[in-house]
């Protein structure tokens, strides 16, 4: 029974989030406008509103709340003037009125289980492209002065594993899942850079790791406008960064370390755009100076806890722009790479575009 009232509670979230997106997609309706406009005279939080589109931890809105919904969402005109806001029950036609009883009835359901629900199809984000298109995720090859002492990564071992011979392999783990989830009609793959083909290139692409190893990831930061290039790690000493040309000049951020040389907190590039090899299909990059900068790059947009309000941000800071780059912190605490938090102020490095003064 749990599991039951588990999956209908899922569906009202499920749901909740796509009368959000996709009722009037062209509005491009916020978590924050709608916590404003349920909130009347006190606004609710935005993460009041994420906790009731969470389709894994989903929390349920009271019926008061759901009410509220039902009103806001039974006519057009809840948009009118450019700002969301909720009319007065009164003020709705009869077939506003009708529309608002379905709804209502359509979301109770939901919330107590009456309802006969199907499995929810994907919610849509910024790694749900379009049906029948390829994705292919790019890696660097871990260079053989790593392998060579791992029988795992030696193709003459009989021990040998192909995904040994890929740098940042839990950033592709976590990724190839992800979009493999949201996609589950396209086809994709991956690959090193090495084992990229012509056709490859005109895919949507989306590459792990940095100029140091990837060679794919150079030759496509070197083909777009972006004021960002990353400084290679020369040796030990010189740890690099990603170099951001602003006014004439120019300012790096640099991942920090103690003096043992443990990494305190990583740099974490993410960067998306039309791609130079087809102007039909994306590029997307998420980089790090080392591994866990890798990873936080894909965890800010895959991290169940996290992406939701990140993606939030990019729709807000963003909007519909062909391109953007976000540099962010990732800090390291006991030898784990933590999922950056785009929505605080802190976190954010550098973005691009800025923001108009």
């Amino acid at each position: 029974m749990a599991a039951v009232q588990q999956a209908q509670w899922s569906a009202l979230a499920h749901r909740l989030r796509a009368l959000r997106e996709t009722q009037w997609p062209e509005a491009g309706i916020t978590q924050a406008q709608l916590a404003k406009a349920l909130g009347g005279s006190k606004s609710l939080s935005i993460s009041l509103i994420s906790s009731w589109e969470n389709t894994e931890k989903p929390v349920t809105p009271p019926t008061r709340r759901l009410d509220t919904y039902a009103t806001l969402f039974a006519t057009r005109r809840s948009l009118d003037g450019g700002t969301l806001r909720v009319l007065p029950v009164g003020q709705l036609t009869d077939e506003e009125r009708a529309r608002r009883e379905e709804l209502l009835d359509e979301l109770l359901a939901l919330r107590d289980g009456r309802a006969n629900v199907a499995p929810p199809a994907p919610v849509a984000d910024i790694w749900t492209f379009e049906q029948g298109q390829n994705i292919t995720i790019v890696c660097a090859r871990l260079p053989e002065k790593y392998r060579r002492h791992l029988s795992y990564a030696d193709p003459e071992s009989a021990d040998f594993v192909s995904l040994y011979t890929y740098a940042d392999p839990d950033a592709l783990i976590e990724l190839f899942g992800h979009i493999r989830a949201r996609n589950p009609d396209n086809n994709v793959t991956f690959c090193t850079s090495e084992e990229l083909e012509a056709d490859d290139y005109t895919s949507h692409l989306v590459l792990l790791g940095g100029v140091d190893w990837n060679s794919v990831t150079r030759d496509v930061i070197e083909r777009v406008e972006l004021p960002v290039d990353q400084v290679a790690r020369e040796d030990d000493a010189e740890h690099g960064g990603f170099r951001v040309q602003r006014d004439g000049g120019a300012r790096l951020f640099e991942p920090q370390l103690d003096r043992q040389g443990h990494l305190l907190e990583d740099v974490a590039h993410f960067y998306r755009g039309k791609s130079p090899f087809n102007q039909k299909r994306t590029v997307t990059v998420c980089n790090g100076m080392y591994g866990r900068g890798t990873l936080g790059a894909v965890r800010a947009l895959t991290d169940a806890r996290f992406r939701d309000r990140n993606s939030e941000y990019v729709q807000d800071r963003f909007g519909d722009v062909e391109s953007f780059s976000i540099i962010s912190r990732v800090p390291v605490v006991g030898g784990q790479g933590l999922t950056p938090d785009w929505t605080l102020e802190e976190n954010r490095l550098h973005e691009w575009p800025e923001a108009a003064a």
